[in-house]
């Protein structure tokens, strides 16, 4: 598993077991930012109940989110450009058997995964991505600078900002 899937499993929706397979996971990360990040976010959602942490997720991430998830909606808003460059990243998604989880295929989450398993990324997405994660960073930072979910961005941002993969070995 590439580092970025690690960071990847911070943003699904959490479940039964899911702090358990993303400290798993995070304890393969080499020494660095995304580790600490990771870890600072588990230590914050570690000490809520279930129900607590998906409401902070929702809450973060969903219904009226307090940043923007999708990378092409940060770049474009919601110009003609946006829906070219899904179209684009889907089919090489699609080509990649990236599993979009329900999810429009610029949300961070699929993103990381697809960043995860793709020898060369769209330009388009690498052209894009570190700033755009930044400026989700800042939003939250403004919108919540006390939400746990900053920590991820920090790690995202850490991740695409260090085009090295980092291979793990964990399985998928």
């Amino acid at each position: 598993m590439h580092q970025a899937e690690v960071v990847a499993l911070a943003y699904r929706y959490p479940g039964t077991g899911s702090l358990e397979r993303l400290t798993d996971a995070v304890t393969l990360l080499p020494h660095g930012a995304p580790r600490r990040s990771l870890e600072r976010f588990i230590s914050a959602v570690g000490s809520l109940e279930l129900g607590e942490w998906e409401e902070l997720h929702t809450g973060t991430l969903d219904l009226s989110p307090q940043f923007v998830p999708y990378v092409g909606y940060v770049t474009w808003g919601e110009d003609y450009r946006r829906g070219k460059f899904m179209a684009d990243l889907k089919r090489d998604m699609v080509r990649h058997d990236i599993d979009l989880s329900g999810e429009l295929p610029d949300h961070i989450e699929p993103v990381l995964r697809y960043l995860g398993r793709v020898p060369a990324p769209l330009t388009d997405l690498t052209d894009v991505l570190a700033t755009s994660v930044a400026t989700m960073a800042a939003t939250l930072a403004t919108a919540a600078p006390d939400n746990p979910y900053r920590h991820v961005l920090a790690a995202t941002l850490a991740v695409v900002d260090d085009p090295t993969p980092v291979l793990l070995g964990v399985r998928r």
